[in-house]
């Protein structure tokens, strides 16, 4: 069984997501959980490991909605049951984006 490389706390977010890969086409996903430095989807499509792209998913923060693009890094896919498991690293946030995910994770 693989280790769990994560480096820090995450908290479950089951909400609609989009995965928008560099070069390709949209891709329906679901938020799995979700932390400061990452996030865990699940989708119907396989996502190549190592490809950067930005995952976009609408969040409450303070009681109000707001929607997040999060450029972010393939670190996992793997099929699990009759969908893949997608594990994203974040790269470089916009400070926006950071500070709705702090007070998320609060």
């Amino acid at each position: 069984m693989l280790a769990d490389q994560r480096q820090a706390a995450r908290k479950i977010l089951r909400v609609k997501a989009m995965i928008l890969m560099d070069g390709g086409t949209p891709m329906a996903a679901r938020t799995f959980d979700l932390g400061t430095t990452g996030m865990s989807v699940t989708s119907d499509h396989k996502v190549e490991i190592g490809k950067l792209g930005q995952v976009v998913f609408e969040m409450l923060v303070d009681g109000k909605p707001q929607l997040l693009t999060c450029r972010s890094k393939v670190t996992q896919c793997i099929f699990s049951g009759d969908e893949f498991k997608v594990g994203f690293a974040f790269q470089n946030l916009d400070q926006a984006v950071l500070t709705a995910l702090t007070r998320f994770m609060r």
